[in-house]
Order: structure tokens, then C-alpha cells, then sequence
């Protein structure tokens, strides 16, 4: 019994010194928060002399130092480092007092003494490293890296450990001399390589050091091809999209590759609408041979840059001609099969909207409905070209029966809520306003953000201009100029926006005109005067529903057209913060980032 009643009263002291352990974490902790450092010093200093926890010895040297009690926490690091002689956050902590206290000398004799005492053991060297780390002394830490590796005659020890620190300080020189130290014995690395540059480089001068230590490493070692690849990705960053394609064209020449890297590139390119650059790289890979694996699908991308060259911009109708014939090419040597549909979409494009051979067109793309193995996706999007075709050859109820086919089929789908805006903007270029607005509004909530903006603008478009009968007239001219636009009409519908205001004065579409206006000054190469308009709807328009259209295109035009980087970055950031909900407010951060350097992507 007596035995026991002993055991029973040795729990509870147990029990009841580690509650009022819990008791006195829980209040060191909130004084610690508070920034009460006196009061915490108290428990903290009581909580590690009884457990010796290192996240306890963390906190309470913290605290010492923040109320500048260096003799104190001197004299604790003193016994400690007595006590626990192999123990190299003590010493550490101690420099760190004496360079807090202004002992500068003292501090740095006791860091060397603590890396020149570390014995040829890698962890010895990561546990030092890690206590410098752990006292912010970053330099100190890089050196117990360095050390280490001349100790170990290896320069590519600790590699990832130099990375984060080199990281964490933004030090770019030291960042991209690691990087380029690791590449060649871990070219796993470079997409980590890419990333992490980015995140860190700041302007063109910061991708100009990587480029200078590149091409030093590259005439060094011609043979390791993971500088090429950086220095590649280096000048698509720039923007120096021949400068690229050159530095691709002679790799893949000295390394006989099969041309994959450089048919990825040009996508690239082709994505960042350096077109006759892509064209380029698409026309070098053809030299290959119809034997190489690329060679039709380089064929194909060679044709269908050309044919966004075509779209984006003023050509000849001989050029159209020709373009137009390469895709009949691609159909008569390959055949009308799923894996020519591309071809066939594009070529009935070009014979509708440039080449005014409306009948072709059709045949076209009726051909395609023909075409073995091809989704119903696929059939579904020829049918909404069909669609498109009626309202040139003035079959609306045609077009708007095969806009209801695919949306039916396909409901609350992408290409169904496609098909259903397309009806209800043919409903808008035929005047039908109540019914275009009735559906456009049920498709505000499509999951397709585009399709949703679109119904969106559609829909304001129409109730914003309905409240007067005058409005109500002006507006139907606005449609017909759209449905002229559509029709690839634009010298007419330019004319129809102009007759505008002098058929009716004081209409509530100025805005709407003036964003018309700039679609169509873009799709005819008049960049000028697109400028112009979009400065005009930006200065006097700031409540329209195309005002964050109009500070993102007018952006696009001046990075992408003009060489004006630093203008379109003031518009992408008065995009970000004048209307934070815009659909165009992500990619707006992106080129604002792009062309500031700090967090590009490929």
C-alpha cells in the first residue's frame, strides 16, 4: 500500500511539472510574439535549462540579444560550449553575440577557428553550415561550402546547399556560376535552372551575365550541349528570337540531331508571334528530308504559321493564292484523313474570307464532314464553320440550325457554348437585339472565361445602347458594320462606324465605335491609327466595359509591334490595378513580369 501511495504521489508531481511546463511554454511563447523579450527571457531561459531543446535555445538567445544581453548570453554559450564541446551552434552563437556587441574581431577569429577545427567529414561541414544558416551569417555559410570543397577536391559538393543560400540572397553572379558549375554533371537541373533565374533576374543586364558566362563556358567546352540549351532559352527571354534560332541551327548541325529540339523552339516561336522566325526554323527542318520523322508535321507548322502571317495582316491575294495551294498540296499528297483535317479548315478559311469563293468554301468543308475516324468534336467544329459560311452566302436560318445542332449536342461543353454565342451574335448582326441579349445572359456563366467575356460584353453592349430609340437606330448600324468586319469587309465597316455619328448624333456608342475601329485598324497592319483609338477610348472611356481590353491590346501592340517594352509595362500595370477583375489581369501580370524579368516562362 505504502508502495503504491509513493508511486501515485510521484505521477502526480510528474504530471504536475509538466503542466506547469505547458503552462510556461504557452506564455513564453505569446511574450515572445508580443515582442515582451524581458518576460519571455524569464521561462525560456527556466524551460531550456530543464530540457536542453534546441528550439527552446533558439528562442531564448533570440530574446537575449533583442534586449542586449550580451554578458548574459556570453556567459550561457561560455558553459554550454564547455559542456558540449562538438556542438557547433553554440560556438556560432557566440560569434554572433560578439558581432552584435560590436566585437568584430573577436567574432571572426572565433568563425574561422570553428571552420578550420571542422574535421573531413561532409556532415561536420553541413551541421556548421547549417548553424551559420541558422543565424542569418549567409556568407559565413557559403564558405563553410567552399572549404569543403577544396578540402574534398570536389566542385560539385554541396551544390544544392549553395543554390538555395545564393538563391535566398538574390546573388546573381555567384547564382548563374553555380548553375553553370552543375549543369554539365546534372543537366536534370536546367528547367530548375530556368525557374529559379527568372524568379530572380531583374532586366536584360542580368540575362546579359548569364549570356557573357555562357558563351566563356561554351568556348571552353563546345561539347557539352546543356549551355547551349540555357544560352537558347537565355535569348528567347530577350526576345532575341534569331539570335536563337541561329544558336539552335548549329547545334543541331554538330550534333546531327534529328531536329526535335529546334520543331519545339519554332512552336515557340510561333507562340510568341515571331512568325518568320518560325518560319525559318520550320524551312531548316525540312532540308532534313522527307525521311526525317519531322518532316510532315514541320510541313504542316510551316503552313500554318504562314497562314497566321496572312491573318494577322495586310498580303496580296497571290500570296493568299499560294498559301492556299500548299494546303490543297498537303490534302492531294496525304489525302482528306483526320490527320489532314487541320489543312482542310484552313484552306476553306482562305477561300471564304480572302479568296471570295464562297462555293469552294462550302464544298470544303463538306468534304471534311466526309472524312473517316473523325471525333464528334471535330464534326461539330466543321459544322460551325459550315455555320459561319451560311451567313456569308445569306442563309442565316441555315447557320443558326447547325448553331443549335452542336449546341444541343453538345451542352454546357466547350464547343456547344461556342456554337450558342455564335447564334446569338448572328441574332445581334441581324438586329435581333432582346434575343441575342436573352442569349448571350445564359451563357455568362459558360466555363469557357472567353465565351463567358464575350456573352458578357454582348450582353452590356446591347442593354447599354437600347434606353433611346436614337440609340436603338445607331446601334443597328454598329451591328451592321460588325457583321461587314466578320464578312473580312473592313474598309466597309470602317465606313458604316463613321456614318455613325452622322446618322445619329449624341448615340451612347462612342466606346463601343472606337474599339470596333482598332480590330479592324490591327487586322489591316494600320497600327498607327489603331494607337490612336485605343489612346482615344483609354483617355475618355475609363467606365466602359472595353477600357481593360483597350490597356491590354494597346499594351500587346507597343511590346510585341512597336519594340516599346517600358510603355506597355505602365499599361499592363494600370491594367493590374485599375481593374483588378478583368479576364485579361493574368496575363497582364505575366507580361508585366515578362518585361520587368522577374518571373518569365516559356
Amino acid at each position: 500500500m505504502k508502495r503504491l501511495f509513493l508511486i501515485l504521489l510521484l505521477c502526480s508531481s510528474f504530471f504536475a511539472g509538466y503542466a506547469q511546463d505547458n503552462i510556461d511554454e504557452a506564455l513564453a511563447y505569446q511574450y515572445y510574439q508580443q515582442a515582451d523579450y524581458e518576460k519571455a527571457v524569464v521561462l525560456l531561459e527556466k524551460l531550456f535549462n530543464n530540457t536542453k531543446n534546441d528550439a527552446y535555445f533558439d528562442l531564448y538567445f533570440t530574446a537575449l540579444i533583442k534586449i542586449k544581453k550580451y554578458a548574459e548570453a556570453e556567459n550561457m554559450l561560455k558553459k554550454l560550449i564547455k559542456q558540449f564541446p562538438q556542438k557547433t551552434t553554440y560556438v556560432v552563437a557566440l560569434g554572433r553575440v560578439y558581432q552584435e556587441n560590436g566585437r568584430t574581431a573577436e567574432a571572426n577569429k572565433i568563425f574561422q577557428e570553428a571552420i578550420n577545427n571542422t574535421p573531413k567529414d561532409e556532415t561536420k561541414f553541413r551541421d556548421l553550415a547549417n548553424s551559420f544558416y541558422r543565424f542569418e551569417a549567409y556568407d559565413k555559410a557559403i564558405t563553410v561550402f567552399l572549404q569543403a570543397r577544396k578540402l574534398f577536391g570536389d566542385e560539385q559538393l554541396f551544390n544544392f546547399e549553395l543554390l538555395s543560400i545564393y538563391r535566398f540572397k538574390k546573388d546573381k553572379q555567384m547564382l548563374i556560376q553555380e548553375y553553370v558549375n552543375v549543369l554539365a554533371s546534372t543537366p536534370q537541373l536546367l528547367p530548375q535552372a530556368q525557374s529559379v533565374l527568372a524568379a530572380v533576374f531583374e532586366d536584360n543586364n542580368d540575362y546579359q551575365l548569364l549570356q557573357t558566362a555562357l558563351l566563356k563556358k561554351i568556348q571552353k567546352e563546345p561539347q557539352t550541349e546543356i549551355y547551349t540549351e540555357l544560352l537558347i532559352w537565355q535569348y528567347i527571354q530577350q526576345q532575341d528570337y534569331e539570335m536563337a534560332l541561329r544558336q539552335l541551327i548549329a547545334q543541331d548541325k554538330r550534333t546531327k540531331g534529328d531536329g526535335s529540339f529546334i520543331y519545339n523552339t519554332a512552336n515557340t516561336f510561333a507562340a510568341n508571334k515571331a512568325y518568320t522566325t518560325a518560319i525559318k526554323a520550320f524551312e531548316y527542318l525540312l532540308t532534313k528530308g522527307p525521311t526525317s520523322e519531322l518532316y510532315l508535321p514541320a510541313k504542316a507548322e510551316l503552313v500554318n504559321v504562314k497562314y497566321e502571317l496572312v491573318i494577322a495582316g495586310k498580303f496580296e491575294k497571290q500570296a493568299i493564292q499560294a498559301l492556299a495551294d500548299e494546303y490543297q498540296d498537303i490534302l492531294t499528297k496525304y489525302g482528306k484523313t483526320r490527320q489532314t483535317l487541320f489543312a482542310l479548315r484552313k484552306l476553306a478559311y482562305l477561300q471564304a474570307y480572302y479568296l471570295n469563293d464562297l462555293k469552294k468554301a462550302e464544298a470544303t468543308l463538306e468534304q471534311g464532314l466526309l472524312v473517316p475516324q473523325v471525333s464528334q468534336v471535330e464534326i461539330g467544329q466543321i459544322k460551325m464553320d459550315l455555320g459561319d459560311i451560311y451567313i456569308l452566302t445569306k442563309q442565316p436560318w441555315e447557320a443558326i440550325l447547325v448553331y443549335e445542332q452542336v449546341s444541343k449536342q453538345f451542352e454546357n461543353q466547350a464547343i456547344g457554348n461556342e456554337a450558342k454565342f455564335r447564334s446569338a451574335r448572328l441574332s445581334f448582326y441581324q438586329g435581333n437585339f432582346d434575343y441575342a441579349k436573352s442569349q448571350a445572359d445564359v451563357l455568362k456563366t459558360a466555363t469557357t472565361q472567353l465565351i463567358a467575356n464575350d456573352a458578357i460584353n454582348l450582353s452590356l453592349l446591347i442593354s447599354d445602347n437600347l434606353q433611346t430609340s436614337n440609340d436603338s437606330l445607331a446601334l443597328k448600324m454598329y451591328a451592321d458594320a460588325e457583321m461587314l468586319q466578320f464578312m473580312n469587309l473592313s474598309s466597309q465597316a470602317l465606313v458604316k462606324l463613321d456614318s455613325i455619328d452622322i446618322a445619329y448624333p449624341k448615340n451612347s456608342l462612342a466606346d463601343d465605335i472606337l474599339i470596333a475601329k482598332s480590330k479592324i485598324y490591327i487586322k489591316t497592319s494600320e497600327l498607327s491609327k489603331a494607337v490612336e483609338v485605343l489612346k482615344n477610348l483609354i483617355a475618355n472611356h475609363n467606365d466602359s466595359i472595353w477600357t481593360d481590353d483597350a490597356l491590354f491590346t494597346l499594351a500587346d501592340i507597343l511590346e510585341k509591334k512597336l519594340n516599346n517594352p517600358e510603355e506597355a509595362k505602365k499599361l499592363y500595370q494600370q491594367l493590374m490595378n485599375d481593374y483588378p477583375g478583368s479576364m485579361f489581369n493574368a496575363e497582364a501580370r505575366k507580361r508585366f513580369r515578362n518585361i520587368r524579368g522577374d518571373n518569365l516562362g516559356t
